[in-house]
């Protein structure tokens, strides 16, 4: 087996032409952290080891070219699926699932207000998300 040198994913960023609207959405409905402002990006936390960028579009460098991207997920711990549900729904944020998986595995979908689809997955406790692709 080859030696895997890349270990998870860093971060995520995405344009917002409404930050403040797409930063109240994360951290106050979603329940992320924020954990730095910029002029022009707002950084929250997603996770222990990754983070999750909004930034206002602006002057393209390398790396900032954006692009439109399918969807992205985000991971839940295990049992924490229907909180979120609840959270969600509860702001008005109208959500397709739990969707069940199998394996036994589970996912919530819904949109941010840029219209970027987000889904939430739980492996209920089955470790690496390589492990759970390599049992569907």
């Amino acid at each position: 087996m080859t030696d895997v040198l890349v270990d998870g994913f860093a971060e995520l960023t995405l344009e917002a032409r409404d930050r403040a609207a797409l930063e109240h959405f994360y951290a106050g409905v979603v329940g992320l952290e924020v954990l730095a402002r910029e002029d022009d990006r707002t950084w929250l936390a997603a996770g222990e080891h990754a983070r999750l960028g909004l930034w206002t579009p602006g002057e393209k460098e390398f790396g900032d070219e954006g692009g439109r991207h399918v969807h992205y997920a985000f991971s839940a711990s295990p049992g924490r699926l229907d909180a979120l549900h609840e959270r969600l729904t509860g702001k008005g944020v109208p959500c397709k699932g739990p969707v069940e998986h199998p394996g036994g595995d589970r996912s919530l979908y819904f949109e941010d207000p840029e219209g970027n689809v987000v889904e939430v997955w739980d492996f209920f406790g089955r470790g690496r998300a390589a492990d759970a692709l390599a049992e569907d």
